[in-house]
């Protein structure tokens, strides 16, 4: 009962109740965070610690000095944390020390180290819908990275949840089981989403959070007018995390709307039929990222990410980052410079995001000042480069030299962990500091001296000063020597073996050097506060130059892959068609154990070259390289140089992949259904402007039936001018090769193949016309099945 229990667990309760049950309470108590009762219980066995009881109540406790990685073990188990802290000087209070919540640490706001992957964002969601749209804000935490994005909520919005993969979602409770969101993040696969209140996602209060946070009277400056959803899905968003979960947020100092007209679109299938980026459990050199990520820092490599999955579709931005990768090509020292230049450079985004949320420690501060100190360097470079784009950013890089050098004068080199023990400061920063520590020192010199002295005069041998904080001070003597101990000792404690006494000259020096060994350490970290503060101040400084040297990052692997594996520079049109001269696969042709890539052509356009339909055997390459068509032009819109001798292309605004066959059994769905939902997805959105890679329709029922399916698929995007998109249609059907007799659009090509001896040889290249036969008995002779 409430009565029973001690004023800490008083406490203790009062603060538990204050947070939802699924938050576990580490509740601080000296040098531990403590868990107790259902909290312990559920711990214990996540962080493989002891699991112990006092007065019957189950507890379980961490190190605060190591709580980062016990946080990191909780967080990937999906649990919620709440760090409840010490908030006064315990030695100072004569009652029970005040604990409050610090901060609650969720797989969407974790800013820890331990916890984070450095290649990629940790993303926050909110979402809220209006009517059909629904609107989400992503926010990284640890980066200070904010954007909103609009969708249809039915069909668009699993799509741009799946492109950001948050750790975490927040909704307004009263949308906790609406139909569309809930399958929305089951299609997602959102693992945590958590309800937060109604109010600060309506628009009026989201609209007043955001503009108090920039400081504007309006928010048509961030792209929002139009667009309430977004206003409240942002809003709601910032307010949850600043309220709710007790977090700083004075870093995030920008807010920005992607419109879909910016980007090249790509679902999440399309992401994962062409490998972009690794999947879970996936490796990670079968994807695109994995050639091509050979960035020197963590900044560069999430941003590679998100032009991956986000390639742009503005024909000025593509062409600005062409010619940036050419000119670094063509300057293979500056190349060279740059990258060496950017190895140094520390994750400047996550680094500052730390000190101003008020975690982060002199580490931190120094990791800073080091990578500042390399911009001089990297902007001396591209002060005066040829590309306009390396010129930009050149000038958008911000050395602030007096804050390197007050981080140099400041800290020492090898920084301790904690920042409340002393060893922070250099010596000769501070007067006041340097007195205090001589005076630290000079007593330990007199407390030696001191105990030599007393072992002389009172003829006690194994006479010993020692210390600890709850007496300070004290000589302890043993039982058997109590007869020699002199009249002015003071008996202060009796033990089993010994006695401790204290004398007013050790009681002096007691007041007199650990006074100053305190009031160094404080002096310390007050000192700390104002360099971190220094720091703070630099914040839209530190996170302009982290975003310039995150692209130059990019650039400079662009350059190096395309020197080291043969890319060239595609042209970028203002018409429709691909035309691709010896095209190859990017990640195929880096598989240390394949055969020999061939390469091949391509010819796309909206008139007689739409609609390809590809034939030819199993295993001869099809998908290979209608794949590769697609991984070109993303490559193309990226900004990077791509595999093959030539390349033009007009940019086009969304790639569609239709591949393989696989069933949904949670939602109830055949192989079958998840093709013809895909295919569906595809003809109602795909336009003139789009990308279509096909690679089997109407496998998945009777032969006559998904004839017809393929057949009228086909028809339907030659015929139809809303859509009638670039198609690269792979088939086993040979019917459909009589399509183009009819349709100018449509033009047959197969993959080349030889019988030797009864054995199908793949030559793997793409030729015009028809395949004569299937060679299914081959290759299933090839695959080992028995002759009978």
């Amino acid at each position: 009962m409430a009565e029973a229990l001690t004023p800490m667990m008083r406490q203790y309760r009062r603060i538990k109740g204050e947070l939802p049950s699924d938050v576990i309470l580490f509740f601080r108590l000296g040098d531990f965070y403590e868990m107790f009762f259902e909290d312990a219980q559920a711990a214990a066995p996540i962080l493989d610690i002891a699991l112990t009881k006092r007065n019957h109540v189950p507890m379980c406790g961490v190190p605060y000095h190591a709580v980062d990685g016990y946080l990191a073990r909780l967080i990937r188990a999906g649990r919620k944390v709440a760090l409840c802290d010490q908030v006064e000087d315990a030695d100072a209070s004569k009652r029970i020390v005040r604990r409050e919540i610090t901060r609650v640490v969720t797989p969407g706001t974790a800013i820890e180290d331990a916890v984070l992957e450095s290649g990629r964002h940790n993303f926050l969601a909110a979402v809220v819908r209006d009517g059909d749209t629904a609107g989400a804000a992503f926010l990284d935490l640890s980066t200070g990275l904010f954007y909103g994005e609009e969708a249809d909520a039915r069909d668009g919005l699993p799509g741009v949840l799946q492109q950001a993969a948050p750790a975490e979602c927040v909704i307004p409770a009263a949308a906790a089981e609406d139909p569309e969101l809930r399958r929305a993040f089951r299609e997602a696969g959102t693992a945590t989403v958590s309800p937060g209140d109604d109010w600060p996602f309506e628009y009026e209060a989201a609209h007043d959070v955001l503009v108090r946070h920039f400081g504007v009277q309006s928010l048509a400056g961030f792209g929002c007018d139009g667009h309430p959803a977004i206003v409240r899905a942002a809003g709601g968003v910032l307010h949850h995390v600043r309220e709710a979960l007790r977090r700083d947020v004075g870093h995030v100092r920008g807010f920005r709307v992607r419109q879909a007209a910016d980007m090249l679109l790509l679902d999440d299938a399309t992401c994962r039929n062409l490998d972009l980026v690794p999947r879970p459990g996936a490796r990670r050199e079968t994807t695109l990222l994995g050639v091509l990520d050979v960035t020197r820092t963590a900044m560069g490599a999430r941003l590679l990410r998100d032009w991956i999955v986000r390639p742009a579709a503005d024909p000025d931005r593509v062409r600005a980052r062409h010619d940036a990768v050419a000119a670094l090509t063509e300057d293979r020292a500056l190349l060279r410079d740059l990258r060496d230049a950017l190895e140094p450079v520390r994750d400047l985004e996550r680094l500052v995001a730390r000190l101003g949320s008020g975690t982060g420690n002199a580490r931190d501060v120094r990791a800073i000042g080091a990578s500042l100190a390399r911009v001089p360097a990297l902007r001396d470079g591209t002060a005066a480069h040829p590309a306009a784009r390396i010129r930009a950013l050149g000038e958008q890089l911000r050395p602030l030299p007096e804050l390197v050098g007050l981080i140099e004068r400041a800290l020492v080199d090898e920084s301790p962990l904690t920042i409340r023990d002393g060893g922070l400061i250099r010596a000769g920063y501070r007067e006041a500091l340097d007195a205090l520590r001589q005076t630290a020192a000079e007593g330990k010199q007199w407390l030696a001296r001191y105990q030599a002295s007393e072992q002389a005069r009172t003829g006690i041998k194994n006479l010993k000063v020692r210390h600890n904080k709850v007496f300070g001070y004290y000589i302890e003597i043993t039982k058997g020597q109590l007869g020699h101990v002199p009249d002015d000792y003071t008996r202060k404690q009796t033990l089993v073996n010994a006695e401790r006494f204290i004398t007013p000259e050790l009681k002096e020096y007691e007041n007199r050097v650990f006074g100053a060994q305190e009031r160094a350490m404080g002096l310390e970290y007050e000192l700390f506060q104002e360099v971190r503060q220094g720091v703070v101040e630099q914040t839209a400084a530190i996170q302009a130059t982290a975003a310039a040297v995150a692209e130059l990052d990019v650039l400079g692997a662009f350059a190096d892959r395309a020197l080291a594996l043969g890319y060239t520079r595609p042209v970028i049109t203002g018409g429709a068609a691909v035309r691709i001269k010896a095209g190859r696969h990017p990640v195929v042709e880096q598989m240390p154990d394949a055969e020999r890539f061939v390469p091949n052509d391509t010819l796309l356009d909206c008139g007689a070259n739409q609609l390809v339909i590809l034939t030819g055997p199993n295993m001869a390459g099809k998908s290979t390289y209608i794949r590769q068509v697609a991984l070109i032009v993303i490559m193309a819109q990226m900004g990077a140089f791509v595999p093959a001798d030539e390349a033009e292309l007009g940019l086009v605004d969304r790639i569609f992949t239709r591949v393989g066959a696989s069933d949904d059994l949670a939602r109830g769905r055949s192989t079958f259904m998840v093709e013809m939902q895909e295919t569906a997805n595809i003809l109602n959105n795909a336009t003139p402007r789009s990308l279509i890679v096909l690679d089997e329709i109407g496998r998945g029922t009777s032969t006559f039936d998904g004839i017809s399916i393929a057949w009228a698929v086909a028809e339907f995007l030659h015929n139809h001018d809303r859509v009638k998109a670039k198609t690269l249609f792979a088939t086993h059907y040979h019917e459909l090769t009589d399509l183009a007799r009819t349709m100018p659009g449509i033009k047959n090509y197969n993959v080349q193949v030889r019988e030797r001896n009864g054995t199908v040889v793949f030559l793997r290249r793409i030729v015009p016309g028809g395949a004569d036969k299937s060679y299914g008995i081959q290759v299933a002779r090839l695959a080992g099945l028995p002759p009978e």
